[in-house]
């Protein structure tokens, strides 16, 4: 008999099925050549030629002649086929050994581990030879009861509705506390400066008196020290603080258990900041009965938290967006496939239900009217118009006679077809373009790897950078009371300078911290 090996070359420049059919066509001709299947999603051919005719360089350089780019693959262990099983009935060891020594002897089992704590078998097997239903029959055969490991078909790791509630959540909490602060704080800066105005001028109108009157029950202390609008802020920054801000301290807690700073690092620690300086700052004014009111930035945290939970959401919204499109394909694939046996004359003898994963090259498929294609096939026998427009974008339907290509998802219309396995499992159109999509979801671009690499130094520089304001601007206040004066502006006379210098710094260090907080910005 002639022998026949098999080699795979990868074909760049397909771009639809008319390639592949004349690649397919011109190849057949040729001498030595048995068999050709080109995969146009995966651009791969699988050709069966006889190597004392045809070498497989000489097989990529006729492809060539046809206009496409084409290598030879070296790692031809592509074309195995992987069976995951989980097997039933193994009470010890013997069993174990049992169903492995018999498979290994089977043809066509390449490599097979059985493993007893958890029921399940591990198989590889050249699809030429034998396929995963003789698989499943032999160990059957044994007395033993398999089935396949069933697939999540449902794509349910792409799902990102739990965050985009989550963040949605977060974002209104934040957004109802927010208002309120923001306010108050634009009232008040209306207000004193009003007030600056009526100092400068001596003469006041009646609005004026009431306006600064409310203005004026807002500074109002409850108790000494403690201001009607710091208390405010406080009650409303509170709530933010606990359940705005609650996703971004755990992911915070847990980077920094794992050594790394990211963006939630500095959120967390501008808002904490924030917040513990502004409550300290209001119990030292409490236990001093301070006449004025001190400055606290109850502000900060919810306008923070607002904007980065809005970002957040709305990133995940889109991030939800593609991974719909991408459970959306997933979901076209069929789950169940009608296998017959032909007998002479195409005669029907058997037709038998079984699952999309156990359907063999070469199986004859009978596809009735409104089912789905299972697998990519040659039609055998049947007329009929089928709907291709998920994978082709092709309104129309494609008139289906024998020796034509039918891709697997697409949807048979009117006629009942008989067709020929050609591409199954992980090796269909759609199981590439599934592939490909995900491969483009989690691969990352190089820039984006950089900016990640950068992020890691990003967060503890911030950090830095703040402190180092911080100190400066006290050594400078205490070297030069002037130059704080000059921008601290609006500060009471009536404390002392060492505390002015040292707000003024906090204030100053607490900005750097707030402004690099979306830090996405930064790196973009």
């Amino acid at each position: 008999p002639k022998t026949v090996s098999k080699c795979y070359v990868q074909v760049t420049g397909m771009t639809c099925a008319s390639c592949v059919a004349n690649i397919e066509r011109n190849l057949r001709r040729e001498d030595g050549i048995h068999s050709i299947l080109v995969a146009l999603m995966a651009g791969k051919a699988e050709v069966r030629y006889n190597p004392a005719v045809i070498h497989p360089s000489a097989i990529a350089e006729l492809i060539r002649e046809l206009g496409f780019g084409a290598t030879v693959m070296e790692n031809c262990g592509e074309g195995d086929g992987v069976l995951e099983l989980v097997v039933r009935g193994m009470t010890c060891a013997s069993c174990v050994h049992k169903i492995e020594s018999t498979l290994m002897k089977t043809n066509g089992v390449l490599y097979c581990s059985v493993a007893l704590a958890t029921n399940k078998a591990h198989i590889k097997y050249d699809p030429e030879i034998i396929g995963p239903r003789d698989v499943i029959q032999v160990i059957k055969d044994l007395g033993f009861a398999t089935s396949l490991v069933k697939k999540d078909r449902s794509a349910s790791h792409l799902d990102h509705k739990q965050e985009i509630r989550q963040w949605k959540r977060s974002f209104v909490v934040s957004l109802v506390f927010c208002i309120p602060v923001m306010g108050l704080m634009i009232y008040m800066m209306v207000m004193d400066s009003q007030l600056a105005d009526a100092h400068a001028h001596h003469n006041m109108s009646i609005e004026r008196m009431e306006a600064l009157h409310s203005s004026m029950a807002l500074e109002y202390q409850l108790l000494p020290g403690l201001s009607v609008m710091n208390f405010l802020s406080f009650l409303l920054c509170v709530p933010v603080q606990m359940f705005g801000g609650w996703h971004f301290y755990i992911q915070a807690y847990k980077a920094l258990k794992h050594k790394t700073a990211n963006m939630d690092v500095l959120i967390v620690l501008a808002t904490s900041i924030a917040f513990v300086y502004s409550v300290v700052i209001l119990l030292v004014a409490m236990a001093e009965k301070a006449k004025a009111n001190p400055v606290t930035f109850f502000d900060t945290p919810p306008m923070l938290f607002v904007f980065i939970s809005l970002g957040r959401w709305l990133e995940h919204v889109a991030k939800g967006k593609t991974s719909e499109a991408l459970a959306r394909l997933i979901s076209l694939q069929a789950t169940e496939a009608t296998i017959v046996t032909l007998g002479p004359d195409n005669v029907l003898l058997s037709e038998e239900q079984v699952d999309v994963e156990l359907v063999q090259r070469g199986d004859i498929v009978k596809v009735i009217p409104g089912g789905k294609f299972p697998v990519d096939g040659r039609v055998i026998e049947g007329h009929s118009m089928v709907d291709e427009s998920l994978i082709t974008g092709e309104a129309m339907p494609v008139t289906k006679k024998p020796g034509n290509t039918v891709i697997a998802g697409s949807i048979n219309q009117n006629g009942s077809l008989l067709i020929s396995a050609t591409h199954v499992g992980a090796d269909t159109t759609l199981s590439q373009i599934v592939k490909l999509v995900e491969e483009a979801q989690t691969s990352k671009a190089p820039i984006q790897q950089f900016a990640d690499k950068l992020s890691g130094y990003f967060v503890p520089s911030i950090v830095a950078v703040s402190v180092v304001t911080l100190f400066a601007w006290i050594i400078i206040g205490f070297v030069d009371f002037e130059i704080v004066e000059k921008y601290f502006l609006g500060y009471n006379k009536s404390i002392s300078s060492a505390e002015v210098i040292i707000r003024f710094a906090f204030q100053a260090s607490i900005t750097v911290l707030c402004i690099a907080c979306p830090c996405s910005l930064g790196l973009a």
